[in-house]
């Protein structure tokens, strides 16, 4: 059975759901766990019997490595939903795990940022993407890149809350701030019910 088959019996038997949350994993500095954090409860909620997609907005594309995503064989990335409108539900793979699909990420993200620079509505590419998925999972984690330009943007006002791995380094603690003041920006413009992760319940 290929893929195409497989997405289409998924859609045909996958229920309704409430609103999904949609949770943003990010941090300004790289090397601090994002997307194994993201890969790990993405998975670990699946095998409770949530139903979760993780979407790659990383154009190192770790989350869909790290998923067994084979990426020099995907035809479609999370670029083409951002750039060529696609729907989600084309570049989706399923069940990468139990109650785990995955919107992978391949190199082509990586001119993203540069392209998106001419968009309309460069910042709600993400969000509008997001918008059909929400009936159809319980979580959409978003893994993102260690920057904050206009993917990260993108992720920032597609979530409902965010999750900030962090290590006990300066570093990290710098890289914190300066996402902090991306949220508040972003939440007094784009996306005014943003807030931060105080706590995850299944």
């Amino acid at each position: 059975m290929d893929q195409a088959e497989q997405l289409r019996i998924i859609k045909a038997n996958k229920q309704i759901r409430p609103t999904a949350r949609v949770i943003t994993v990010t941090s300004g500095k790289g090397g601090v766990g994002k997307s194994t954090t993201a890969i790990n409860l993405s998975a670990a909620l699946g095998e409770m019997g949530k139903q979760v997609l993780l979407i790659d907005l990383d154009p190192q594309g770790n989350s869909s490595s790290g998923l067994g995503v084979e990426k020099n064989r995907v035809s479609r990335c999370i670029y083409d939903a951002l750039l060529n409108d696609i729907p989600l539900t084309d570049i989706i793979i399923p069940d990468v795990s139990k109650g785990l699909d995955v919107v992978p990420a391949t190199i082509n993200l990586a001119g993203a940022e540069v392209e998106l620079v001419s968009e309309m509505a460069r910042e709600n590419r993400l969000k509008d993407a997001i918008g059909p998925m929400r009936g159809r999972y319980d979580y959409v984690f978003i893994d993102c890149p260690p920057s904050l330009g206009l993917l990260t943007i993108n992720a920032l006002v597609a979530a409902d809350k965010l999750l900030i791995p962090i290590q006990c380094e300066f570093y990290a603690l710098e890289g914190v701030t300066k996402l902090l003041d991306s949220m508040k920006r972003v939440k007094t413009r784009l996306n005014p019910t943003l807030d931060i992760y105080g706590e995850m319940r299944a």
